[in-house]
């Protein structure tokens, strides 16, 4: 066991602050970057930004990628591109990070709430027939946490309701912040989907300099008006400044190209995990499934609702005051994670799944850099501290 760190001083943080690591790589792209700046009689190119579109394009099998300055811009774009009426419905699942539903509630939409599936988080698609009605424009679903949702299921779903309904299925929009690299049976995250936003914040497992983010979708005419309201509707309808800079394209372009590398890494140190912790009792890890590739980048577990009430917050804190390992919940119930969003869905009515699933999660860190002795180390206190607590 590792020693017994300084208090309040997190050896492992709960969400690494940075989810890569740069290299002598990025700095010199940086440097070229600045070298080709234009001076005041010269024209300015975004090549980088372009190289790192096709690129990202080729890497998730899509179409068509339009970088932006940031995840939430993305989504706020994406809703845009649904070109929806005021008080049209969108639903998504009620555990979530609040800047998911804001992008809705900012559009001028009704956010639908809808119960995760308990085990992945993700939305269930067997709640897309009680929740979808005439006025459903959207179906926003979020890869909770690198493990991917099922997306051929949530579109069967989606399809089928819609038939029943005797309407046009709404679009499938996916948030695949956390989860750049995931596959689907339908293939990499990033297809599959009508608009796929995946973000670059410095947390992500790959990030542009802090900020930043891109859209994949399939359709043309989709690609094209995403560049309109990225960059002040080209001249020939609204938009707005979201671009993203030479200089994060051209680091974007490098973290890309060890995106493969990075992922093998968390994946491998989250199956060695699991084994680790497949034999302490009160714990949860989470499980693959077949046809869908986890990347980790939280690594969820669940305490067995016998623990009792409280449970999960004990050894929370008994993880991080004696062991060095910060957690977090990731996430709340999304009615609980904003007041405006808490506002806007008080007439839905409460979600159980959602209650009981948050109130026994807790996420251990997982980072690329970390070595098979900091995992075992991690497995370690978390075994010890449930049978301190008697939890198991």
């Amino acid at each position: 066991m590792s020693p017994r760190p300084e208090p309040g001083v997190d050896r492992w943080p709960g969400e690494p602050g940075l989810g890569g690591w740069y290299t002598d790589e990025e700095q010199a792209a940086l440097v070229r970057v600045l070298q080709e700046m234009p001076s005041w009689t010269s024209g300015y190119s975004r090549r980088h930004q372009e190289a790192f579109e096709h690129a990202f394009a080729a890497a998730v099998g899509a179409g068509d990628a339009v970088s932006v300055n940031s995840g939430g811009a993305g989504l706020d774009i994406a809703m845009a591109c649904l070109d929806a009426p005021r008080g049209a419905e969108v639903i998504s699942c009620a555990v979530n990070f609040p800047g998911t539903p804001l992008a809705v509630l900012g559009a001028g939409l009704r956010l639908v709430l809808a119960e995760p599936d308990p085990f992945t988080l993700n939305l269930d698609p067997a709640e897309i027939p009680r929740r979808m009605t005439p006025r459903t424009v959207a179906i926003l679903v979020t890869h909770m946490n690198g493990d991917p949702a099922d997306v051929p299921a949530i579109v069967e779903a989606t399809v089928d309701q819609a038939r029943r309904l005797r309407m046009r299925p709404p679009r499938i929009v996916v948030d695949a912040a956390r989860a750049i690299g995931a596959t689907t049976p339908v293939g990499p995250v990033g297809t599959g989907a009508w608009i796929t936003m995946f973000s670059f914040h410095r947390k992500k497992a790959i990030t542009t300099l802090g900020e930043g983010g891109m859209l994949t979708t399939d359709c043309p005419t989709t690609a094209h008006r995403i560049r309109q309201i990225r960059s002040f509707g080209l001249g020939r309808a609204w938009g707005s400044s979201h671009r993203m800079t030479e200089f994060q394209a051209a680091v974007g372009v490098v973290q890309l190209g060890r995106l493969e590398d990075m992922t093998r890494r968390r994946v491998a140190l989250g199956r060695e995990r699991t084994v680790l912790l497949s034999g302490v009792s009160g714990v949860r890890p989470p499980q693959e499934r077949t046809g869908f590739r986890h990347v980790y980048y939280l690594y969820n577990v669940l305490m067995e609702p016998r623990a009792g009430a409280g449970a999960r917050d004990r050894i929370m804190a008994k993880l991080r005051a004696e062991h060095g390992i910060g957690t977090v919940i990731a996430n709340h119930p999304t009615y609980q994670a904003h007041p405006l969003i808490a506002e806007h869905v008080r007439d839905q009515g409460r979600f159980p799944v959602a209650d009981e699933v948050t109130g026994h999660l807790l996420c251990l860190p997982v980072h690329p850099l970390m070595t098979s002795a900091d995992n075992a180390a991690i497995a370690e206190a978390v075994a010890r501290s449930v049978a301190d607590l008697g939890l198991g």
